[in-house]
Parts: C-alpha cells; sequence; structure tokens
C-alpha cells in the first residue's frame, strides 16, 4: 500500500484463482507459434496458459513472444502505453507462490494478481487480458510497491482462493457479475445490508487484513475498527470518506471457483477533516486531515452460495482525484 492509503488504512483499522495445479510461468514462444496454439475460442485452460506466457514475456522485456493484436488496447495505471513501456521495462521478477487466475471463457478474459518484483523492489500486481480470435485485443495491469510489514499476508493465497465450489454452493455466472459489484454500493451508502456478506468475510488490501482481526486489549483502541467483520464494519461509518466508486468495472467471473475480478476508482474529495463514527463504544470521531485523491483498485471476490467469503483488494492511491481510468477511448475493450 502506498503512502496516503496506508496511513488511512492506519487510522482506521491498525492505529486507529489460483487454480490447484496451475502450470507455472515459463519463457514463451514467439508471437507467431503462440498464435498457432491458440483456438479460435480460448478455454479455461488456454487463458491460464496465456497469462503465464505474458507475464513471462514481462520478465523478458519482449512483447514479442505473445500475440497481441496489431492495435492492442493497453493501460497501465490508468495511463495509455504501447507494449514495452511500463512494467515491461522494469518486471524483473517472477511470481511467488502469490497467484490467483480468474479464467472466464464466456468473456474469453482472464484476470490474475500476484506478487512479483519490478525495478529491484517486491510489488503486488493485477492483469487483465481480452482474447479475440486468438490474439490479446486488451491487455490492463494495475500494481503498487508492496508494503515490507504485510508482505506475510502475500506469501500464498488464501485456500478459499483456491478451492472449487461445491456445485450445490456455486452460483451462474450471470449471478456472480450481479453479487461482487454489491460490495462498492455498500461502502458508498454504509449500508451493509446492500451487499450479501457472509459471517466469514474478510477482507485484505495491499496485504492488510482490514476486517475480522483479533480484538485489541483495549476496547476503545482505534485497532478494535479492523475487528468487525466486513458487514458490521461499514456500519460504523469508518468509510464514509469514499464518497464515489466509478467506474466500476466487473467482468471477470470463474463459477468453479467461485471468483470474480473487478477494477474501480474509489473517488476520495476529502471535504470533511473529521469523520463521525457510529455505534462503537469510546470512539465517536477521527481526524481525515488528507488532500482529495483517488484510490485505483481492484478488487476479486470469492463468491458461494450468493455470499460474499473473501475479498483480496489491490489499491494504488497516488492517483489525483478525479482522474480518469484510460479506457475512456476503448469502451468495447475496458469492460
Amino acid at each position: 500500500m502506498n503512502r496516503i492509503h496506508t496511513a488511512i488504512a492506519i487510522l482506521l483499522l491498525s492505529g486507529a484463482v489460483a487454480l490447484s495445479g496451475t502450470p507455472s510461468i515459463a519463457s514463451a514462444a514467439k508471437a507467431g507459434e503462440v498464435a498457432k496454439k491458440l483456438p479460435a475460442h480460448c478455454d479455461r485452460a488456454c487463458l491460464t496458459n496465456i497469462m503465464n506466457d505474458y507475464v513471462a514475456a514481462l520478465l523478458a522485456h519482449d512483447p514479442s513472444r505473445v500475440p497481441l493484436a496489431p492495435n492492442v488496447e493497453f493501460v497501465e495505471n490508468t495511463k495509455v502505453m504501447h507494449p514495452g513501456e511500463g512494467l515491461w521495462k522494469i518486471a524483473d521478477g517472477p511470481p511467488t507462490a502469490f497467484k490467483i487466475y480468474i479464467p472466464d471463457p464466456v468473456s474469453e478474459q482472464v484476470g490474475f494478481m500476484c506478487e512479483m518484483q519490478a525495478d529491484n523492489k517486491p510489488i503486488q500486481a493485477a492483469f487483465r487480458l481480452k482474447i479475440r480470435h486468438g490474439e490479446i485485443v486488451a491487455a490492463e495491469h494495475l500494481w503498487a510497491d508492496s508494503t515490507p510489514s504485510e508482505m506475510k499476508n502475500l506469501e500464498k493465497p488464501r485456500p478459499a482462493f483456491l478451492e472449487k465450489v461445491p456445485p450445490s454452493e456455486r452460483n451462474t455466472r450471470a449471478e456472480m457479475l450481479r453479487i461482487a459489484p454489491t460490495y462498492y454500493t455498500a461502502v458508498t451508502s454504509a449500508d451493509s445490508n446492500n451487499a450479501p456478506f457472509a459471517d466469514d468475510c474478510v477482507r485484505r488490501e495491499n496485504g492488510m487484513q482490514t476486517t475480522g482481526n483479533p480484538k485489541p486489549a483495549n476496547p476503545t483502541s482505534r485497532q478494535v475498527l479492523g475487528s468487525y467483520g466486513c458487514g458490521a464494519q461499514l456500519k460504523t461509518h469508518v468509510m464514509d470518506y469514499i464518497k464515489r466508486i466509478e467506474p466500476r468495472r466487473v467482468m471477470i467471473a470463474d463459477p468453479e471457483y467461485g471468483l470474480v475480478m473487478g477494477f474501480s476508482q474509489f473517488r476520495h474529495p476529502m471535504d470533511e477533516k473529521t469523520e463521525k463514527i457510529v455505534g462503537v463504544p469510546g470512539i465517536t470521531s477521527q481526524n481525515m486531515n488528507f488532500k482529495p485523491f483517488d484510490n485505483v483498485a481492484v478488487h476479486i471476490f470469492k463468491v458461494s452460495g450468493g455470499k460474499i467469503h473473501e475479498i483480496e483488494a489491490l489499491g494504488h492511491s497516488q492517483m489525483p482525484y478525479d482522474c480518469p481510468t484510460g479506457w475512456e477511448n476503448f469502451p468495447d475493450h475496458g469492460r
């Protein structure tokens, strides 16, 4: 988590898919050879393999190793770029054991979140690829420097992200794409009734666990806010500084593993420098003296039985307030 988001998280909470047997990332062949291997329609295995090939090409600093469409649309941390720029230049360490894949054959898209290295530093990164006719027509990167104190939670995915959902508990793809965005509405409304949170729901942000932590010895410590569950925490109005979450681009879902990936931008005008806290004994308010900013985020939701059980989030919050997404000129491939 970067400086602004870390500071807020500390105030609020602490001072205040991976598929089993997923192939490891290996060197890819040249673009022409890879294109021949891609079928007319990319299935689960195809999508996972092309993501592995893509990250291997990043590490080799060689876009020609994957079948990029001639007019591929590429956005990294809200900036429109060309293949060979951004992480293509500085990625220098392969993903660790923290890897979550979300293949979606229906949309021919695949999402991936990992811990890797760039410019000789650990980073948490998320990727989205969109495939059409055997070519990558859109690529999206979101990444942020990893915070050493939170890296213990980024050593490997939580077990739920690796487990298939029992058939009796699975939701359809359409249901999952409807359920996941309710999280954003619940956050901006401070009303957990707007999202189907499971009792065991736990959220992590850039490795920091922000819900479901052990209760502190001092019940009036601000750390108590981080001990609440996903739903109960929202009722305290601890996230009222988040005024808007837009756009909400939730378009990748894997019913087999119950995983949904969504990209969004959290808008923080920070007009109110003091925030009222509700229903927490001994804590009635907190100082929020920050400048306006955006947090560009990606969330992976674990959905089963119609409820949200786990949330793994990555945010890049050193962004100007109300900044563009980078996809304004590419509406078809930005979703």
